[in-house]
């Protein structure tokens, strides 16, 4: 079967949204695992203040795609926040050269770390399409690199454990940064960063998400950030399916004598309801899987919880 009709399929579909009978048991959105689904709604105030998020990607539409929802959210929760961007995203895209495609894409993802809140923009600049033939090793290092120099709390990155991930650049980018968080912790791993004033960083959180099936426990109510989100993605204009496709349509069904009123008059407007009706279908099918009107999912691993921590808490005396 070909994967373009699997993901459009309803086995896909079975597999990825749970019944509302297991939502209200706390349910699964697996065929294979038990899995609680947690569902995480926006929070008033400031409760992260203090707090740094690394979204990591190897293309420039990775994060605005899957997880730009959650991200604003974050920041608007008071998180500070970076996009890395680990290929040189020179083989996807229109423009006249490898090096105009590889400027444009680049201008892109400033403007998408920009709309999304975050800080700054990293370019690791491995090959597109062929981070497979380059050592996890040395990615992995300069990204410890930056999570200690950042102290980078949180991390949201493709899924390690993903199923029927093709892309190459998909899951040499997931595996750096799944081995990269621990290693992070270790006062043995590059001691070298110490004597530079850096210390062993710890991350919280992982938000691991998926282009295919993989193990849901964490959904993210974004209905508040959807309208930024839809945002988020318009500027990805050289690739993403996103940006200039609406246009692009109606301007084809003009060709043909045809119109769709749902892109307007305008190509502001046709991009804008090309993206919230047809790019992120995806967020729409979700929130209404758990009665939220849009959603992310993700993999969500939290802090390792302590049993001796927790024991030493409830019974320690005073000598």
């Amino acid at each position: 079967m070909e994967r373009r009709t699997f993901l459009s399929s309803s086995l896909f579909f079975a597999q990825q949204e749970p019944t509302a009978r297991e939502v209200e048991a706390g349910g699964t959105a697996s065929t294979s695992y038990q899995t609680p689904i947690t569902i995480e709604r926006p929070q008033p105030g400031k409760p992260h203040r203090g707090r740094m998020l690394a979204a990591i990607q190897p293309h420039c539409d990775d994060i605005a795609i899957f997880a730009a929802g959650t991200v604003l959210k974050l920041i608007d929760e008071g998180y500070r926040g970076v996009l890395i961007t680990l290929s040189d995203d020179s083989m996807a895209g229109k423009g006249s050269s490898i090096g105009d495609i590889v400027l444009k894409n680049e201008r892109d993802t400033v403007e998408v770390a920009k709309r999304l809140g975050l800080e700054k923009s990293y370019f690791l600049n491995y090959p597109n399409h062929n981070m497979d033939a380059w050592p996890v090793i040395e990615i992995r290092a300069r990204l410890i690199f930056l999570f200690r120099l950042l102290k980078v709390d949180t991390v949201f990155v493709y899924d390690p454990s993903a199923l029927y991930e093709r892309n190459p650049d998909h899951y040499v980018t997931a595996r750096a940064v799944e081995s990269a968080c621990w290693m992070a912790a270790s006062e043995w791993d590059y001691p070298e960063h110490f004597e530079a004033g850096l210390q062993p960083q710890v991350i919280r959180d992982k938000y691991y998400f998926a282009r295919g099936p993989q193990l849901v426990n964490r959904v993210v109510d974004i209905t508040p950030y959807f309208e930024k989100k839809i945002f988020v993605n318009l500027a990805n204009v050289t690739q993403g399916p996103a940006g200039n496709q609406g246009a692009e349509l109606r301007k084809k069904l003009a060709a043909q004598g045809k119109r769709l009123p749902l892109l307007g008059n305008d190509d502001e407007t046709a991009n804008r309801e090309y993206t919230r009706h047809f790019a992120l279908a995806r967020d729409r099918a979700r929130g209404q899987a758990h009665g939220l009107g849009y959603a992310e999912y993700f993999h969500h691993i939290g802090p390792d919880e302590s049993l001796v921590e927790e024991y030493v808490q409830k019974y320690a005396v005073s000598l």
